[in-house]
């Protein structure tokens, strides 16, 4: 499946900008199964510095700096990404077995997915998450059929209500309201994964435009759990699937807060506006 992403961002600002630093994570990752063959980003007003560099989990990030004074700012990013991912054929090993093989991290693939055992600062481990999960992970339950169940269970069990949480509350808060959107419920399936110590971690991407999925037409979040044998593999539980060709990968850390689309800092501009739009054409 090849696609054409287009991800607009536009600041607006009730008064000017003097300067501003950004930084942004909207180019998608190459690796196996896809593959970016095109991108750019347009920056307005143009910057007096435009920076590209892979961070600690290997995604692009993009920096720049606009020291003029402007009331709006728009960033926008394209690429043309192949994906060729297929549903997996991963071995039935069960979870207390993986959960062992990443304590002792007997080879490479273990010992990188080791690191996302543990909490970070917008995902902890917490009591009420592993009681949660519990259902899920029976003894000797096979790792996938177990997080696959998991997934059904967050998908089940909350209601996809955009605007209903905020980027900055805690995670405890949107597990007990039983509503949010897809960073909240990626939050809690990974907090979920690592009160059992399972490596899990936050996968930002787009969905393909057109398609019947919640959460199209903007960023989109899931989860990527770790299973001996298989390596690294997706679940979705705003849309209760495992992605295949129908999800556009952009980056992944612990949290979102390390694959945050645009961040940065400003000074001045007093109240703003932020407008995103999302797009993931199938290019024929």
């Amino acid at each position: 499946m090849l696609y054409r992403t287009t991800h607009t961002t536009r600041y607006l600002y009730a008064e000017p900008v003097m300067q501003c630093l950004s930084l942004a994570h909207l180019t998608p990752r190459s690796f196996p199964g896809q593959t970016v063959l095109e991108s750019s980003i347009q920056v307005d007003p143009e910057p007096v510095r435009f920076g590209r560099r892979r961070d600690y989990f290997g995604n692009e990030a993009a920096s720049f700096s606009i020291l003029q004074a402007h009331e709006r700012f728009v960033t926008t990013a394209t690429s043309l990404v192949r994906v060729e991912r297929r549903a997996p054929d991963a071995p039935p090993v069960g979870w207390e077995t993986t959960r062992d093989l990443l304590a002792a991290y007997p080879d490479a693939p273990t010992r990188e997915a080791f690191g996302f055992v543990f909490d970070s600062p917008l995902v902890a481990p917490y009591r009420e998450l592993a009681d949660f999960a519990a259902p899920s992970f029976p003894p000797g339950r096979p790792m996938v059929e177990a997080a696959r169940d998991l997934s059904h269970r967050i998908h089940a069990g909350f209601t996809y209500l955009p605007q209903s949480t905020s980027v900055d509350m805690p995670l405890l808060e949107a597990f007990g309201k039983r509503c949010g959107v897809c960073q909240d419920f990626s939050h809690i399936m990974i907090g979920a994964l690592r009160s059992l110590r399972l490596a899990a971690r936050y996968v930002s991407g787009y969905l393909r435009s057109g398609a019947n999925y919640q959460g199209a037409e903007a960023s989109h979040a899931w989860v990527s759990v770790f299973v001996p044998g298989a390596g690294w593999l997706d679940f979705d539980p705003t849309n209760d699937m495992m992605p295949t060709d129908g999800h556009v990968t952009v980056a992944w850390g612990r949290d979102y807060g390390d694959v945050t689309p645009m961040k940065g800092i400003a000074l001045g501009g007093g109240k703003q506006v932020v407008q995103v739009a999302v797009r993931a054409e199938k290019v024929e």
